[in-house]
């Protein structure tokens, strides 16, 4: 199973992810990891992606679910995600996919935002992110206001693992 946890910056999807997988005896796997060193140092440098930055990212995360898949792989993937489009190429198996949305208000993650040191991804672009944000229905949903704990049996509880 792939399981793909999305959300804004600063949502909590590293952290989240990597309880997730130690939970469940997995691999944790970061976006971040698939983008291009260019799509980084423009981030670095406050300018928000384009959909065409964003190609070539999604194409690597899909194939290396596709890899995972075929390899009966279980993979805990922390991922913005943050249009339809875009996990149009992530979601590529229903049943053997899932899709964990940490929802969040912007003051909450803007504070998490300026408490995080030593990411690439500027507070400053946080409201890009809710404005490009489409949230997902078919998702299992989790309000990021609660504990790392509870947000944890939250998902593994609606998983039915």
């Amino acid at each position: 199973m792939i399981i793909l946890v999305m959300g804004v910056s600063g949502s909590g999807k590293t952290t989240i992810g990597q309880l997730l997988a130690e939970s469940l005896h997995c691999e944790f796997r970061d976006a971040d990891s698939f983008h291009s060193p260019e799509n980084i140092d423009k981030m670095r440098q406050g300018i928000s992606l384009n959909d065409l930055d964003r190609i070539p990212w999604l194409l690597a995360m899909q194939q290396a679910i596709q890899h995972w898949l075929q390899e009966n792989q279980n993979v805990v993937l922390a991922c913005s995600a943050l249009k339809a489009s875009y996990r149009q190429y992530l979601l590529i198996n229903d049943e053997r996919v899932k899709l964990v949305y940490l929802k969040g208000s912007f003051e909450l993650i803007q504070k998490r935002l300026q408490d995080r040191h030593n990411h690439f991804m500027s507070e400053k672009l946080l409201q890009s992110q809710f404005d490009t944000l489409e949230e997902p229905t078919d998702a299992i949903l989790v309000d990021v206001f609660e504990s790392p704990k509870e947000i944890l049996q939250n998902i593994i509880m609606t998983l039915e693992i």
